[in-house]
């Protein structure tokens, strides 16, 4: 059983509900002691006074700010603590914002919220549905282990999750901090349509069980080999960047490469990993197409040249199909802004271009 970090209360407007903070996550790198070579002597750390070269005593250790030129602030451990905040005994919710507002380079660490007795559950409930409801997060600050948090509480699936964010001034912003950013849009025309393609090709469902950590697989490989007095075969060399100028060539080659994997298994990689999506699964269009030809009765030639018509598809058959399919469809009528379009906006578009090709037509 996990034991909580802190105790305290998360209070909303005059609403509190006692809580205790759990740690999230747990970190499994593989640790190595320092030897000396040739031996197993082990290789300790100590405090060395930089000019004499003999070991100091942690009493007779004080901070120093350097303000330039080898001078310093010297700042005694006793005044750190007078000035230091005191633990927080309350998370109080300030504001609530909505999720996506925060960017996620300002997330830091992630912990549990769980309620501190049963008696506190309703609360507890009341609060994280409400955040679900909303769709929000509260933001707020709290003092642990002398450190001032900002935080913000959302909700999950029947727990509260509490992430600690980077204060503003901590993040650093790419366009001065980093060189050689694209000053303009760089993919445009058939680039960008075929690389949404690539995309929309390799899109799945969210799983974390299928990624695990191979560079610590193969650390334990290694030292399980060496142990062993076994060889261990060298790391492939990492492939080189793209040529601007085969760079059709290459989105082209991963598409076909996706599709031809995908022809000889009979079955899309995003099917395999979601059997509940997978035995949900509308016909697709070209099936319902049949269908549709085997039982209506005939049509006249004009019906047959809209109703039939691909570009001139209802909404209920635009729904059958995938968002890949209907980004191609979208292509091929020449729809702007089909790019920046989720599913149901690329069926808007479609339908409203069926609609107005039909009115045309009359």
């Amino acid at each position: 059983m996990a034991r909580a970090i802190w105790t305290g209360v998360i209070t909303f407007g005059l609403v509190s509900a006692p809580v205790g903070l759990f740690t999230a996550t747990e970190d499994h790198t593989v640790h190595f002691h320092q030897l000396q070579r040739g031996t197993a002597d082990r290789i300790r750390n100590r405090r060395v006074n930089e000019r004499t070269g003999k070991e100091v005593a942690g009493d007779d250790i004080v901070k120093g700010f350097d303000v330039g030129e080898d001078e310093y602030v010297i700042v005694q451990p006793d005044e750190l603590d007078e000035i230091a905040p005191g633990r927080s005994q309350t998370i109080e919710i300030s504001d609530f914002v909505d999720l996506e507002q925060i960017e996620p380079v300002y997330f830091d660490r992630t912990y549990y919220a769980a309620p501190r007795g049963k008696e506190y559950a309703k609360v507890y409930e009341l609060l994280r549905a409400a955040l679900a409801k909303a769709n929000k997060v509260g933001i707020a600050t709290f003092v642990m282990r002398g450190k001032q948090y900002l935080t913000a509480l959302r909700a999950e699936d029947k727990v509260l999750v509490l992430q600690t964010l980077h204060w503003a001034d901590e993040v650093r912003d790419p366009a001065t901090e980093l060189p050689d950013l694209p000053s303009g849009r760089a993919g445009k025309g058939k680039e960008l349509d075929m690389a949404m393609q690539l995309i929309e090709a390799l899109s799945s469902p969210w799983d974390p069980a299928q990624y695990h950590d191979t560079y610590q697989e193969k650390v334990l490989e290694l030292v399980k080999a060496k142990a062993e007095g076994q060889e261990v075969a060298a790391a492939e060399e990492p492939p080189e960047a793209t040529n601007v100028i085969d760079l059709m060539k290459v989105l082209q080659g991963s598409i076909d490469q996706i599709r031809s994997g995908r022809e000889s298994s009979n079955e899309p990689r995003h099917k395999k990993q979601d059997p509940a999506r997978k035995a949900a699964r509308k016909p697709t269009a070209k099936a319902a197409k049949k269908s549709n030809e085997r039982t209506a009765p005939p049509r006249t030639p004009r019906a047959s040249a809209t109703a039939g018509s691909r570009r001139g598809a209802g909404k209920r058959e635009l729904r059958q199909l995938s968002k890949a399919e209907l980004y191609q469809r979208a292509t091929e009528q020449k729809i702007t802004g089909r790019s920046k379009m989720s599913r149901e906006q690329l069926i808007d578009a479609l339908d409203n271009a069926g609609r107005r090709r039909k009115k045309s037509a009359a």
